[in-house]
C-alpha cells in the first residue's frame, strides 16, 4: 500500500486535455531537518593483505523523517526514520527462537499481571544477539537488520577466521562491508609487532579504538563515545544498549595511580613532599585504579572495573526518538495495551474512580494500589515526614492586637 504507484506510459486516453503518460504518485515524501546530508563514502571490500584498516568516514547527516500523504487518518500523522540500508529479506533462522509463553503477557509464573499494559502483539522471533564479543580476531558486517525486540539495529558479522554468523549491535554509521574486530581476547600478535613488542599508549589506540570495535575498558582512550557496556568482567554489555544511547570514558584510575607512584619516588629521592595516606585511602585509591569512570547520558557517573567490554561509537538508528506511531493499533501490534485514567474506572477498580460525573471522591491522589502518588510522598527526605512542626511562642503577643508597644 505504501509503494509508489507505477507510471502508466503509452495509454491513450479519450481525453484531449490529458496528457498520455501520467506521473506517478508517490505515497510518501522524505523531509530533512537539520544539516544537509553530503552523502555516504562508499565501502571497499575487506583486503585480507591490509592489517589494519579503518572503517570509512561517512559525514553526519540531519534529522531524516519520512511522511506520508494523508489517505487514511492513520497515515495522517505517521512518522518513521529513514534507513534505506537496512535488511529486506528474514533473519537467519538458526540465531532465532520464538517468543512464546508468558513473556508477551505481563504474567509471572502464576498467571497474575506483574507489568500492565501489555498483551496481544505481532508473533516474534528473538534474535540471539552477542553482547560479550569474545570471539577475536576481524569480522566482516555482511548486512544491518531492525530487531523487533530492540529500538536499535543489529549487524549479522561473519568472522574471517572460522567463517562463523553472529548478530551484534550495531553502531551508528555501520554499513555492510565494514570490518569490526573484538579485542576482549588480548592484543593480537601482529600489533605487537607492529609496536615493537611494547605496549604504546597512543599506536594502541590509534589501532584498535575505531567505529564498531569491542575493548576492554582499560584500553580505551579518555573522552571516547561508548556503548553496550558491560557491568561484571567476562559477561556481556548491559548499559547503552537502546537507540542513539552511549556513554562517555572521563578517567582512568591507572593515570591517578601512575601519578602518585611518580610522586612518592620524587618524595625518597626528597624533591618533593607527598602526603602520606592511611589505609582506608589507600584501599580508596587501589579501587579507583581497578576501575574506569563513565558518565552516561543522564549525567549519572560510574565506575566500571577495568576488564569490563565496551563497543566504540553510538549505538545505532539515533532517529528514533522521532517516530510517531499515527495510530492506536500500532501500539497493539508492538505488544502495547491502552493506558486507562483511574477517574473514569469504576470505584472497585481504582481509588480515583466511581461517582457521578468527573469526580475522584475528594481523595489524595493515590495508586491503584491505594499508595499516595503525590504530596511529595516520595520526593521528600524521610527525616521531613510526620514530624511536627514547631512554631515559635511570641511574647506579649495579646499586647500587640490591642495597640500596646
Amino acid at each position: 500500500m505504501l509503494q509508489p504507484r507505477m507510471a502508466l506510459t503509452g495509454l491513450r486516453l479519450p481525453f484531449r486535455c490529458l496528457s498520455s503518460a501520467i506521473a506517478p504518485r508517490a505515497y510518501s515524501t522524505a523531509r530533512e531537518t537539520g544539516t544537509p546530508s553530503a552523502g555516504e563514502t562508499p565501502t571497499s571490500a575487506f583486503d585480507p593483505n591490509i592489517t589494519f584498516a579503518p572503517p570509512p568516514v561517512r559525514e553526519q547527516s540531519g534529522i531524516q523523517v519520512r511522511r506520508y500523504k494523508p489517505r487514511t487518518p492513520g497515515l495522517r500523522h505517521l512518522r518513521r526514520p529513514i534507513n534505506d540500508h537496512l535488511w529486506k529479506g528474514r533473519p537467519v533462522h538458526r540465531l532465532t527462537f520464538p517468543k512464546r509463553g508468558q513473556a508477551k503477557g505481563g504474567r509471572n509464573n502464576t498467571g497474575q499481571v506483574t507489568v500492565r499494559h501489555r498483551g496481544g502483539g505481532h508473533k516474534r522471533r528473538i534474535r540471539m544477539v552477542d553482547f560479550a564479543r569474545a570471539a577475536p580476531g576481524p569480522h566482516e558486517v555482511e548486512r544491518i537488520e531492525h530487531d523487533p525486540g530492540r529500538s536499535a539495529h543489529i549487524a549479522l558479522v561473519r568472522s574471517k577466521l572460522t567463517r562463523k554468523l553472529t548478530y551484534i549491535l550495531a553502531a551508528d554509521g555501520m554499513r555492510a562491508g565494514d570490518v569490526v574486530e573484538s579485542y576482549m581476547a588480548g592484543i593480537p600478535e601482529e600489533l605487537w609487532k607492529s609496536m615493537g613488542g611494547v605496549v604504546d599508549p597512543g599506536v594502541l589506540a590509534a589501532r584498535t579504538a575505531w567505529r564498531g570495535n569491542c575493548l576492554p575498558l582499560h584500553m580505551i582512550p579518555i573522552g571516547t563515545l561508548i556503548f553496550n557496556v558491560g557491568l561484571r568482567p567476562g559477561k556481556g554489555g548491559q548499559l547503552c544498549r537502546s537507540a542513539g544511547t552511549f556513554a562517555t570514558v572521563i578517567a582512568k584510575g591507572s593515570d591517578e595511580q601512575a601519578r602518585y607512584e611518580e610522586n612518592l619516588k620524587k618524595d625518597q629521592e626528597g624533591e618533593t613532599e607527598v602526603k602520606r595516606m592511611t589505609q582506608k585511602e589507600k584501599q580508596k585509591r587501589e579501587r579507583i585504579a581497578s576501575h574506569i569512570t563513565i558518565r552516561l547520558q543522564s549525567g549519572e557517573v560510574r565506575l566500571i572495573h577495568k576488564d569490563c567490554c565496551a563497543t566504540i561509537g553510538v549505538a545505532s538508528n539515533p532517529n528514533y526518538q522521532y517516530r510517531q506511531l499515527g495510530k492506536a493499533g500500532r501500539s497493539r501490534w508492538l505488544n502495547i495495551r491502552p493506558t486507562v485514567r483511574g477517574l473514569a474506572m469504576n470505584a472497585a477498580e481504582h481509588p480515583h474512580g466511581g461517582g457521578r460525573g468527573k469526580s475522584k471522591g475528594n481523595v489524595d491522589p493515590k495508586s491503584p494500589w491505594g499508595m499516595p502518588a503525590k504530596s511529595g510522598y516520595k520526593t521528600r527526605p524521610k527525616w521531613k515526614i510526620n514530624k511536627a512542626v514547631v512554631v515559635p511562642r511570641v511574647r506579649n503577643q495579646g499586647k500587640r492586637r490591642r495597640g500596646y508597644s
